[in-house]
């Protein structure tokens, strides 16, 4: 295992689907680094510092995951870091179309990084950042859906408890 992969995402807020796939690139790579896109376009509900310290949080224990944040291309942070891989997760075959496309993208500009795809827990199929906003504002229960440190900061931001 020498590989170094990055696991690129907005992660606004990580979902417990997100630690599964984190959890599991931690076993496939020597070294995995969780990257957060820095996107204000997509009007994100913390900010890139809080999303920092929330994954930071989560992944303590899993000595061989960093966190780190860029803007740009993601294939330029990938070779940045020395990544020979990316991670991105599939829920459904509406991601697969979706992520596809961006593999054969991706392997235009970079042909010496690969794309590695991993399906998370069947648990976790459904779950994504999106839904878990949606459900939580209009106070649905999303307790096991996202891990307890990123539970609290949804209750503190959307004033629920």
């Amino acid at each position: 295992m020498s590989a170094k992969a990055l696991y690129p995402g907005t992660f606004d807020p990580p979902t417990n689907g997100h630690v599964d796939l984190i959890q599991r690139g931690a076993k496939l790579f020597e070294h995995l680094t969780v990257a957060i896109l820095n996107n204000p376009v997509k009007n994100p509900l913390f900010t890139v510092e809080e999303r920092v310290e929330m994954l930071q949080e989560v992944t303590g224990a899993l000595p061989n995951v960093s966190v780190a944040t860029f803007g740009g291309m993601m294939v330029e942070f990938a070779r940045q870091q020395g990544a020979t891989a990316v991670l991105r997760g599939i829920r459904a075959i509406s991601d697969y179309e979706y992520e596809f496309q961006m593999a054969l993208m991706n392997r235009r500009l970079a042909p010496e990084i690969e794309t590695v795809f991993l399906q998370p827990a069947g648990r976790y199929s459904f779950v994504s950042s999106r839904m878990v906003k949606e459900v939580f504002s209009f106070g649905g229960d999303v307790t096991g859906l996202v891990p307890p440190n990123v539970l609290r900061r949804l209750r503190g931001r959307m004033g629920k408890s």
